[in-house]
């Protein structure tokens, strides 16, 4: 089947329920099937593993990945793709429909808890979502998730570069990629505005703890000031910086900038930052 074929597929089945996907809600329904079943492969969805789907609107996903997972937990916040989850999904396996927004459920109550987070996001949530995810769901051993392409520049960006921040140094603590591809906007219904990219990720380590974060975010909130002024104005000794600086070989004016992940892990140890 080509990939023109299906996307009028999908599209008719929007069609048939008299569904308009709603760009408020960041619907852009991915309608190629072979970026479905890649999702799956570079996600290491396997039979054993628990998925979370977060966003998952006609069920196009969610019936590959049931098919392939001993369980899915499906969130959806609009009620409108009930009918078609429901059809997508009859006899695809174990699906549980999650209905809320993804932010504010907790999932971390999910039964069983979920092995992996695979999902076509809804990118204004995708850097909170996957960022918390690390430390609000331990027991998540990998992600695959489509997202705007320049969050996923963000996400893998290297120390010293611009894009590198916050979402970098917390999602490299304890995760490293394993798979990345750029999405053209034709793979969508309605197609988005911006770019797009499939990226994995593999656990490598817990989540950062509240201390951690909290210096990170603090680090990286004036990103142009030396960390000894940007730490200074968040309350701590600025000489109590410096020294630590100085125990990570790097000079007194360095920025947040020049910090490797685990640089700042032994920053907040050396410093004691609270959480």
């Amino acid at each position: 089947m080509s990939g023109a074929a299906r996307r009028v597929n999908v599209l008719r089945l929007l069609q048939a329920h008299g569904v308009r996907p709603d760009t408020d809600l960041g619907q852009h329904f991915l309608v190629d099937e072979n970026l479905v079943d890649l999702s799956l492969r570079a996600g290491g969805v396997g039979p054993e593993d628990v998925v979370l789907e977060v966003g998952a609107g006609p069920g196009v996903l969610t019936a590959a990945l049931a098919r392939t997972a001993r369980l899915v937990h499906a969130v959806e916040l609009d009620r409108r793709m009930a009918p078609m989850l429901a059809e997508a999904v009859a006899g695809a396996g174990d699906v549980r429909l999650h209905w809320g927004d993804a932010m504010r459920l907790d999932l971390a109550a999910l039964t069983p808890p979920p092995t992996r987070l695979v999902a076509n996001l809804p990118y204004a949530i995708a850097t909170p979502l996957v960022v918390e995810s690390t430390w609000r769901l331990p027991s998540l051993r990998g992600w695959c998730v489509m997202v705007q392409r320049e969050v996923a520049d963000r996400w893998l960006a290297s120390r010293g570069g611009p894009l590198y921040g916050a979402p970098s140094v917390l999602l490299q603590l304890c995760a490293r990629p394993t798979f990345r591809r750029n999405v053209g906007r034709e793979v969508f219904a309605p197609p988005p505005r911006v770019d797009s990219a499939l990226v994995a990720l593999e656990r490598t380590g817990p989540g950062a703890d509240g201390g951690l974060r909290a210096l990170v975010r603090a680090a990286f909130a004036q990103r142009r000031k030396t960390l000894a002024n940007t730490l200074g104005a968040a309350g701590a000794d600025r000489d109590a910086v410096r020294a630590a600086l100085a125990s990570l070989d790097l000079p007194p004016t360095a920025r947040a900038e020049d910090l490797g992940p685990d640089a700042f892990r032994r920053m907040a140890e050396e410093l004691a930052w609270p959480g």
